[in-house]
């Protein structure tokens, strides 16, 4: 995830989105989700607050990708023997900012 999170930061939200969806990678998918989620709660803030925001001047602030918990399996393995298996998560923070003019 944090190589497909690298080639977004500081990207305006349009190129980052479209940089994603063509992207070969299979974190695209879900950090696709992530910016998508982010910029909706960015036009809700500042609907609340009755603020003025363009979308199209959008760009990724800060984008930081971190470990979230294992989940610890294991896998039979020759001899009788287990292996384990760890199903490694992450937790993956995109903050969204208006470009200054």
């Amino acid at each position: 995830m944090r190589l497909v999170i690298d080639q977004i930061r500081g990207l305006g939200v349009n190129d980052a989105l479209a940089l994603l969806q063509f992207s070969k990678k299979h974190a695209a998918k879900q950090i696709s989700k992530v910016l998508k989620s982010a910029v909706a709660n960015a036009e809700q803030a500042a609907r609340t607050t009755n603020a003025s925001l363009d979308v199209d001047q959008l760009y990724v602030k800060v984008a930081t990708v971190d470990e979230g918990p294992k989940l610890k399996r294991w896998t039979p393995a020759a001899m009788g023997r287990a292996t384990p298996m760890l199903k490694r998560t992450s937790h993956v923070e995109i903050i969204v900012a208006e470009a200054v003019r």
